[in-house]
């Protein structure tokens, strides 16, 4: 760190620089090839995801903020109330229900069962019959409420779970490969109350993630760089499962962190924490 000047808040605004450039070589590996994509009208279907999916854009994930209340309003976080007090509560109960590892990433299967259409615009790997069968041959048990919502007419039934949109309190579980990537969600939707090191921290567990979502799916990445995790087979099963779990002790301390942020929010701004 380079310090200015020997006054104590010219150390600080230093300090803040230097966090910012840090923060913005931190992510820029991500961000960069994502926006020359799309300056090209380019699609990646593993990389992209973040960007398009979530609705933060780039420029704000670059942005460093401290978090509450070095950045910020007493006026914002009024505003947000409703939101951080919904948040609190979803990953209160989320880190309280035991993590569960045995969908084995069922749920990109079930997006594409019964049907000539793919999300992803590349092939499947065992063609539409041979998905049919794999979704045949299991329980899909998918607690998360937007992979469920993509499921497939004939699928949706096939789900042991009816997760719904004003519900997620009753299914959501930590073991679930998209409510690790929700944390990213959980944490940008704060922003900036919520600090940028911690969205950061959300945004490259989502990242890890999502390249083991789509590995496990039923497409044909293998070309691009993305080994299939064959699912449908005893070791593929181990393999998705270990890496679940992987995941879930990675999210463990974000969550508490996110539940930490909102919990010094609900106080100070004097709100019952209920």
């Amino acid at each position: 760190m380079t310090v200015v000047s020997t006054g104590s808040t010219d150390k600080v605004r230093s300090t803040d620089v230097d966090r910012a450039e840090a923060h913005r070589a931190r992510l820029a590996p991500y961000v960069e090839p994502h926006l020359e994509r799309r300056r090209a009208g380019e699609k990646h279907p593993v990389h992209d995801f973040l960007f398009t999916y979530y609705s933060f854009s780039p420029a704000k994930l670059l942005d460093w903020q401290p978090g509450w209340p070095d950045s910020g309003s007493a006026e914002l976080l009024a505003k947000r109330a409703p939101l951080v007090a919904a948040t609190l509560r979803l990953l209160r109960a989320t880190a309280s229900r035991p993590a569960t590892f045995a969908c084995f990433g069922l749920h990109e299967w079930a997006m594409v069962y019964r049907t000539d259409e793919t999300r992803h615009l590349v092939p499947l790997r065992l063609g539409a019959a041979g998905t049919d069968e794999v979704v045949e041959a299991h329980r899909i048990t998918c607690s998360h409420f937007d992979a469920y919502r993509f499921f497939t007419p004939s699928a949706a039934p096939l789900n042991r779970l009816r997760p719904g949109r004003d519900d997620r309190r009753a299914h959501e579980q930590p073991g679930c490969l998209h409510a690790t990537m929700d944390l990213y969600k959980h944490a940008f939707r704060l922003w900036p109350l919520v600090g940028s090191d911690l969205v950061a921290d959300c945004f490259v567990l989502a990242w890890d993630v999502r390249s083991v979502d789509m590995r496990a799916a039923p497409y044909d990445l293998a070309s691009l760089g993305f080994p299939p995790i064959r699912i449908e087979t005893p070791e593929g099963k181990q393999e998705y499962a270990a890496l679940q779990r992987a995941f879930a002790e990675r999210a463990a301390p974000l969550r508490a962190r996110l539940i930490e942020d909102c919990e010094r929010m609900i106080a100070d701004a004097g709100w019952p924490d209920s």
